[in-house]
């Protein structure tokens, strides 16, 4: 019977006590283990023979940083329990999972230090990619941050990935997959338009994030192409959560301006909005119309069923990770034109039954 000797820590085999034992150096050991190189039949069975004996396991984050092992794309979202970063983060994952890859989840709590500070550590940790999700910040210091990580990112092989969210500005080394946001506000505002609505309360998210800047910006556009005045009066600034669209109909109910339809940021703030009109005994499409914004399965179990923007949230992070595995397939991240790709997916209103005509003229 073997003697085990090891020299790790708490009586960890290491690289070395598996070199020391079978005869041989560490290079070849590893050369052994991460079967990227050819070496020959009776090294391969003596090494692992030790390995067996030792009970070796092998450091994969090491091997990850080295280019071996199994590639680790990290996903960051501001809320872990949001339907809509969640079927993106399903998106990624399932991808992932198909290649053999390993993901990790992180969240920032809408806190772009917290953003920056997980990046920076994914960064140190060698993770294969690096995929943002949701809305970005509109702060200078920010952006000239963010875009450094990426040049990092890239120049150690990793890959800084932005969804539903804008590029980066200037040269940076990163991929982004968006939806068409604004497009989707337009439609979703004309369609309110269309049904006749005018005086319109807009809950289009916090007025930092690019999400709503992008939804505002939407908005504002139908109803200049409908030949209606926008009144910013009538826009509520706030958290994409149905405290926020509780609170903010709440206060329009009692202090004013009034409103026909409700133009939410999400259907989660649609179902808070739709709560509170409740609470004041208004009805939902009779008395006021309600429309959403990302089609999560909320949308449908509402009573009345949302009308609102689909928006291809799980195609989202297959097309992310797809794009990271094809630029290390290819050999690098600055092949084919790819650094600055900005792949757009479309979005479209799924008509339901929370909008009719107003009341009121």
């Amino acid at each position: 019977m073997s003697q085990r000797k090891v020299s790790g820590d708490a009586g960890r085999a290491t690289i070395r006590d598996v070199a020391e034992q079978a005869g041989v150096s560490v290079a070849s050991v590893s050369r052994v283990l991460s079967g990227n190189y050819p070496v020959s039949e009776e090294l391969r069975r003596r090494v692992m023979k030790v390995v067996r004996d030792l009970d070796y396991v092998t450091n994969a984050h090491a091997r990850s940083l080295a280019g071996g092992g199994t590639p680790t794309v990290a996903i960051l979202m501001d809320n872990i329990t949001g339907a809509a970063f969640a079927h993106v983060a399903k998106g990624v994952e399932g991808a992932a999972t198909l290649r053999g890859w390993l993901s990790l989840v992180g969240t920032t709590g809408n806190d772009p230090e917290r953003e920056l500070a997980l990046v920076n550590l994914m960064r140190q940790q060698g993770v294969a990619a690096v995929v943002l999700l949701g809305g970005a910040y509109d702060q200078d210091e920010y952006q000239l941050r963010m875009a450094r990580f990426a040049r990092s990112l890239d120049a150690a092989g990793s890959r800084l990935v932005l969804v539903g969210r804008p590029s980066l500005e200037g040269d940076v080394p990163a991929t982004t997959v968006d939806y068409d946001n604004e497009g989707g506000a337009y439609a979703m505002a004309s369609h309110l338009l269309s049904a006749g609505h005018r005086e319109v309360l807009v809950l289009p998210g916090h007025a930092g994030l690019s999400t709503a800047q992008g939804r505002l910006r939407g908005a504002q556009r139908a109803f200049e192409a409908y030949g209606v005045t926008f009144d910013p009066g009538m826009v509520r600034h706030g958290p994409y959560d149905d405290q926020h669209g509780y609170r903010a109909v709440e206060q329009a109910l009692r202090d004013g301006p009034a409103f026909t339809a409700v133009l939410a940021g999400t259907d989660v703030v649609a179902a808070g909005a739709m709560q509170a009109l409740r609470a004041a005994g208004l009805r939902v499409p009779e008395d006021v119309s309600i429309v959403g914004y990302d089609d999560i399965p909320l949308a449908s179990q509402l009573t009345p069923q949302l009308t609102t923007v689909h928006v291809p949230y799980e195609e989202m992070g297959r097309v992310a990770l797809r794009a990271v595995a094809d630029l290390r397939e290819g050999g690098g991240g600055r092949r084919k034109g790819i650094d600055g790709d900005h792949l757009v997916l479309g979005t479209h209103v799924v008509v339901r039954n929370s909008v009719r005509p107003p009341t009121r003229p």
